[in-house]
């Protein structure tokens, strides 16, 4: 085996292999094919990246296609988002497909099938039905409905289509194998009635087709090459086949299921299902809320497409389901945002520090550097005065060596700016400290190359200037879950696990810079983390999203605990 196949994925081998064998390089289709009936999550990245990932490697055409077939369940609201979602992830598809595009097929195929007697109409109840499915280790029994003569089954299917029946009382089966030891061959359900509006063929349709039915068709009709699921679809397979043998022209390419495992990320949940729970009981603020694993509540809270699709890369592509640890994905931003966020300073918990020596209403401009990382963002002027406000816990009246932040007698430097000491502080009747004295020395501005600006202090703060400072609204979020994984508890429910303190709101106070950051603007600021402006912002107030801490202070906090 060469080098370079050694180094691709299992399915990547796959195509490879089909590519000598089986398909010719032109003949390579591939598809991503979400069900519009929510948000996609980060779970669905690794679809999107791996089926768009080896449209990039062969060239080959992707379709978009949405399996819409469940219109109790699906909206419009959804298409778009999905659509959005992969867009700004970086990707481009060949087709917008939607498996309603082939209502009229499938119902074609559905009627020869029951002509060539391998389809019939049950009326059981569907207890009924379940009673004669049997079980792993016993065959199932026929439905008393299974050898219904042809022609009373197409009658019967014709008056399912034009809705002479309820819900629920009328299916199509397909006519397999009652004793099969995959329970799924067991004469599955292939169509059932709905009397619900679809979001867009309305009410022409009050029959719809089961997955199982569409999705193997649907990808025969788009000539995909190679079908990629997750794992719970592998005994699926068998059935996937059988179907395409119904209608396979063996002049045209025969689509292929493989499966991959899925990937769970841990303090959270990625079931559309659960998903929707917590957006219905208010639990979290829609389905882009920042705490979300969705792609929109990603984005919302200032990841990017880049660490999103470096996750992706990095967790590969596996044969086994596993956790992975949501630390993986902060990793990715982190490393991203320091390389591409300018640096602003902005003060969270403030407290107020007054340099009694500077000139009374005295002001000036520092200039600050954007980017240790990219040059290219240049400088920017910072405002300086006589009073401003640093961090609470940047400050103590007494402390240790290993304390190199400000404490009376001692020196640090404000960044930017001037070598300060704190003289002394005032507090409240309740012994808190509600200001800091202290003094500058006017000839150790930093970048002025003066003796003075060069002598070594070894803590260095950041601050705001109080009178040229802007408020705004900051969003400190945290993990949703406080346990790792909290869906997979038997005895008790996953929402018992939701982490009350996943969102705390408080006004900060940042430099002037930053009035006119636009929505999705991201930042880092110094000392505390990478922020990014909230749509909910507006002229009179910023919004501020934590994306994340320079660290991860989680884990820490958890060992602790």
């Amino acid at each position: 085996m060469s080098e370079t196949t050694k180094s691709l994925n299992f399915i990547e081998q796959i195509v490879e292999e089909d590519l000598g064998k089986t398909h010719s390089n032109n003949e390579l289709r591939f598809r991503f094919p979400p069900e519009p009936n929510g948000y996609l999550h980060i779970g669905h990245a690794s679809s999107i990246c791996l089926n768009f990932g080896l449209g990039l490697r062969y060239d080959a055409p992707v379709n978009l296609r949405f399996d819409d077939t469940n219109p109790a369940k699906e909206e419009q609201e959804f298409v778009d988002a999905i659509k959005r979602d992969v867009e700004w992830l970086g990707y481009q598809w060949d087709t917008e497909r939607y498996a309603s595009d082939y209502f009229q097929q499938l119902y074609d195929w559905a009627v020869q099938l029951i002509k060539d007697g391998k389809a019939y109409v049950d009326d059981q109840s569907s207890e009924e039905m379940a009673a004669q499915k049997g079980t792993p280790t016993e065959p199932g029994t026929d439905s008393p409905n299974r050898n219904r003569p042809i022609e009373e089954n197409l009658a019967l299917f014709e008056a399912m289509k034009d809705g002479k029946f309820d819900e629920g009382t009328h299916v199509l089966r397909a006519k397999i194998d009652m004793a099969s030891s995959n329970m799924l061959m067991r004469d599955p359900i292939m169509y059932r009635i709905l009397h619900k509006s679809h979001h867009r063929t309305n009410t022409d349709w009050c029959i719809y087709p089961m997955y199982d039915w569409t999705h193997g068709e649907s990808d025969y009709i788009e000539q995909v090459s190679h079908s990629f699921c997750t794992l719970e679809f592998a005994m699926h397979r068998e059935l996937y086949d059988w179907f395409l043998d119904q209608v396979y022209d063996e002049n045209k390419v025969r689509p292929k299921q493989r499966e991959f495992a899925r990937r769970n990320l841990s303090h959270t949940v990625v079931s559309k299902r659960k998903l929707a729970q917590l957006v219905e009981q208010n639990v979290v603020h829609g389905w882009d809320d920042p705490r979300m694993p969705t792609i929109s509540g990603l984005r919302r809270r200032g990841y990017t497409p880049e660490s999103i699709r470096n996750f992706a890369d990095t967790i590969g592509i596996a044969k086994r389901d596993n956790l992975i640890d949501v630390s993986l994905l902060e990793f990715h931003i982190r490393e991203h945002l320091n390389k591409i966020t300018p640096r602003v300073m902005g003060v969270l918990d403030p407290l107020k520090l007054v340099i009694t020596n500077y000139p009374e209403a005295g002001e000036e401009w520092l200039e600050a550097e954007n980017s240790p990382e990219d040059e290219t963002l240049g400088t920017r002027q910072v405002p300086f005065s006589g009073e401003l406000y640093i961090e609470k816990a940047d400050f103590r009246e007494q402390a240790n060596k290993k304390f190199f932040r400000l404490k009376l007698g001692g020196e640090v430097r404000l960044k930017n700016g001037y070598i300060i000491k704190a003289e002394s502080c005032t507090k409240d009747s309740d012994g808190n400290i509600t200001e800091v004295q202290c003094t500058y020395d006017p000839k150790s501005k930093s970048g002025s190359g003066t003796e003075e600006s060069l002598r070594r202090v070894k803590g260095t703060l950041h601050w705001v200037s109080i009178k040229h400072a802007i408020e705004a609204e900051i969003r400190l979020y945290d993990r949703l879950f406080t346990d790792e994984s909290p869906d997979t508890h038997k005895d008790k429910d996953f929402m018992e696990f939701v982490n009350p303190d996943s969102l705390k709101v408080i006004t900060g106070f940042l430099e002037p810079s930053l009035k006119d950051a636009k929505v999705e603007d991201r930042f880092q600021f110094q000392r505390i983390g990478y922020f990014c402006v909230d749509p909910d912002s507006t002229a009179e107030k910023l919004v501020f999203n934590r994306t994340v801490g320079l660290r991860d202070s989680w884990a820490k906090i958890q060992q602790k605990r």
